[in-house]
């Protein structure tokens, strides 16, 4: 009886062992009959959506006038700037602007407080008129004694020390009238006036404070001419000598811009050329006035410049969008025949969106602006337009891996392969342009 019992435990664990291989079995036969299935029907799929020509945008090579340019960057500086100071001891009584204001020349900006200075004046100018009141009397005595000298009724002593004392009574006149005129000078210290026109900054000083003149501390207020205005920059020491050949015969126009790339905001020309290269930098400082009557331009603001050479007046362009990098350098896409070619060139320098290629072309290629990520050498190629703004879109049936195999259709409902007035064709999945 145990045997028996010890046998139908065997057999027990020996069926369910067999069946779990059979369904094991089953499982893995129908899944990779699913798999293979689905394989077949994905390149199926595949092969039925597999687009044709690729709709790309084209231009012609184009010839013009472009500029031969030297791009730097700097920054603007006042041609003139004035720390202003008082010059006398005071109390400021008052401050006749406001920060930030442009002032003209000679224009009144502070008052000192003048009562000590014009007491100075009325006393030297008293000391004045008694002075002059005793020369007055001592040219009297030597015109009295001179005819009695000559008569020898009077000793030659007597008339020299009268003569003696009117010479020196008119020295200390003449002293006088510079002592005035310097208690005068000090009087108008008291009106601080602004030595140039320009631009106010900030105040260190408020009415009511006392001042101390001298150039010690801090100014009252620094003005900055601003029309005109220096532009500063730095150009690499090779277009030294392009720039000095030029700079001689004719001015040089330079174009200023807020920013790398950025539209010119004001013009100017260039005044100066350091004569010496920083050796550090390897570049050379100039200098462009412009006359910023708008006030473009800020003192202290860093502006990205051109200078402008000379024009070519035949130049081969390309919009930006047209050159590709490339491990051999710059290239771009030529259609020839309906296919696309690849063409390397050499950039010589660009302004703005066009591109100015100096070797590579021949200047009546069709080129691609556009390029599609599918889009490589032998292409198959539909041209549309530079204006043209409808776009050649793929079909939308047959994507990879999921249709069954259904013919790609156009949008007009043509057979798969065919492209339609536009340039659009049937792709596997749908192509960009």
């Amino acid at each position: 009886m145990k045997r028996l019992s010890i046998l139908m435990v065997f057999g027990l664990i020996a069926a369910v062992g067999g069946g779990g291989y059979w369904y094991w079995q089953k499982s893995s036969a129908g899944g990779d009959k699913g798999k293979s299935e689905g394989k077949v029907e994905s390149k199926k799929g595949k092969g039925k959506g597999k687009g044709g020509p690729v709709a790309v945008r084209t231009t012609t090579v184009k010839r013009q006038a472009m500029p031969v340019v030297i791009d730097a960057v700097g920054s603007v500086e006042s041609e003139h700037s004035v720390a202003v100071r008082p010059q006398v001891n005071g109390t400021l009584t008052a401050v006749n602007f406001k920060e930030g204001d442009y002032v003209k020349q000679g224009q009144v900006l502070f008052s000192i407080d003048s009562r000590p200075m014009q007491a100075s004046v009325a006393q030297t100018q008293a000391a004045a008129m008694r002075d002059e009141a005793q020369l007055a009397q001592a040219r009297a005595q030597e015109a009295r004694l001179r005819p009695l000298a000559d008569k020898e009724y009077i000793t030659r002593q007597e008339y020299d020390v009268a003569a003696t004392q009117m010479k020196s009574l008119e020295a200390t006149v003449a002293a006088n009238k510079a002592v005035v005129q310097a208690a005068q000078l000090q009087l108008s210290y008291g009106q601080i006036t602004a030595p140039i026109a320009g631009r106010t900054g900030g105040l260190s000083v408020k009415a009511g404070n006392l001042v101390t003149g001298g150039t010690g501390g801090s100014p009252l207020v620094v003005v900055n001419s601003t029309k005109p205005i220096l532009v500063a920059l730095s150009v690499p020491q090779r277009n030294l000598n392009d720039i000095r050949e030029i700079w001689g015969k004719k001015e040089l126009k330079v174009e200023i811009a807020a920013s790398g790339g950025g539209a010119a905001i004001a013009t100017g020309t260039l005044v100066f050329i350091d004569n010496s290269v920083n050796p550090t930098t390897g570049t050379i400082l100039v200098k462009a006035r412009v006359k910023n009557d708008n006030e473009e331009l800020w003192p202290g603001q860093f502006v990205s410049a051109r200078i402008v050479l000379r024009v070519e007046d035949d130049a081969m362009t390309l919009p930006e969008g047209a050159i590709q990098p490339g491990q051999e350098g710059p290239f771009v896409f030529v259609v020839k025949d309906g296919r696309a070619q690849m063409q390397n060139i050499t950039v010589d320098r660009q302004l703005g969106e066009q591109v100015v290629v100096s070797k590579g072309l021949k200047g009546d290629e069709v080129i691609v602006i556009e390029v599609p990520p599918t889009l490589t050498a032998g292409s198959q190629v539909t041209l549309r337009g530079e204006g043209d703004s409808k776009g050649g879109k793929g079909g939308k049936g047959g994507k990879g891996g999921k249709g069954k195999g259904a013919e790609a259709k156009g949008p007009e409902g043509e057979a798969p392969g065919k492209s339609n007035k536009e340039g659009t064709a049937g792709t596997s999945g749908k192509s960009k342009e």
